[in-house]
């Protein structure tokens, strides 16, 4: 049998790359038949990423049968994954985030949660001396995913192992890593194609504030300008959203990479008194500017108040 291995929903460069990784080890270095797969398109920094280094974009799994063997990686929280995750055989989760409830396996199996800012930081931990093994581009789309989730080192999530294993990966592949980090980012921020629903849901998470249930939405850029130049119509689309998945608001924070600052839009009242509450901001219009936020995982996501 063939084991599956995804991450999240909406994948972005993490969850697209991490798959990518653990089923090349699962394959080439356990005897373990496996096959990456995505539950959604990919964001544009993950298709740079598999363009960048030659690498075939995994399949979109649409239907998950019963009793199939898979891995999880870049989430635990079952509202990111496959409706019937029951069903399946999960047999191991690797991941960076808070542990949720929900996940039930058939037996023991090996779960490997880290307080790192990236997935791909916690498996090349674990392949250890068989990274010798890894071909170039298993080692790119491991620099991508760190670089991507670290935003070249700027989050607070940052940890001084994903430093070093960038900075090995990046030497190993004679990569210079904030020219490559410039070339991801510009890639990430090229959003002209999408609509305003997909933006709301391109890097999103669900999320259970007092039984008040938020859609946490970031958009990660380095040129925050034209986004912002319609927010009226993000605005405008996120009670719809809001509505198709059973959420109670939909936080929008435009992530600004390089000044280190998101934007919250502020569509109405109930939000104004959540950024109030919760960053200490003074809302007057429907924006306001957090300074030095920038992780959803680390910064928004803990602070959250209503």
């Amino acid at each position: 049998m063939t084991t599956l291995v995804f991450g999240h929903k909406s994948p972005d460069t993490d969850s697209t790359g991490s798959p990518i990784i653990w089923a090349w080890y699962l394959n080439e270095i356990k005897g373990v038949p496996a096959k990456p797969m995505l539950l959604g398109e990919p964001n544009t920094e993950a298709l740079f990423m598999l363009d960048h280094w030659n690498l075939n974009k995994p399949e979109i799994l649409t239907e998950l049968k019963a009793d199939t063997q898979v891995v999880i990686v870049d989430t635990n929280n079952p509202a990111e994954l496959p409706d019937n995750i029951g069903e399946a055989d999960i047999t191991g989760i690797i991941d960076h985030h808070r542990l949720v409830a929900g996940l039930e396996t058939r037996g023991p199996i090996e779960i490997n949660i880290q307080p790192l800012a990236c997935t791909a930081t916690i498996m090349y931990k674990m392949i250890g001396k068989d990274w010798a093994q890894a071909p170039r581009e298993i080692k790119g789309a491991a620099l991508s995913c760190i670089l991507s989730d670290t935003l070249e080192f700027r989050s607070p999530t940052t940890t001084q192992e994903d430093r070093a294993v960038a900075h090995a990966l990046a030497d190993d592949l004679d990569v210079d890593i904030p020219s490559y980090a410039a070339d991801l980012f510009a890639a990430k921020s090229d959003v002209s194609a999408f609509s305003e629903t997909a933006l709301l849901r391109m890097d999103s998470k669900e999320f259970d504030l007092d039984g008040t249930n938020l859609r946490v939405s970031v958009l990660e850029t380095t040129s925050p300008a034209p986004l912002l130049a319609r927010k009226d119509a993000l605005m405008a689309a996120m009670p719809g959203v809001a509505e198709e998945d059973s959420a109670a608001q939909v936080l929008l924070f435009i992530v600004d990479i390089l000044n280190e600052e998101a934007t919250l839009l502020v569509p109405n009242d109930v939000v104004k008194r959540i950024a109030e509450v919760s960053f200490g901001a003074e809302v007057s219009g429907d924006t306001v500017v957090l300074p030095g936020i920038m992780s959803r995982k680390k910064q928004i996501i803990p602070n959250l108040k209503m």
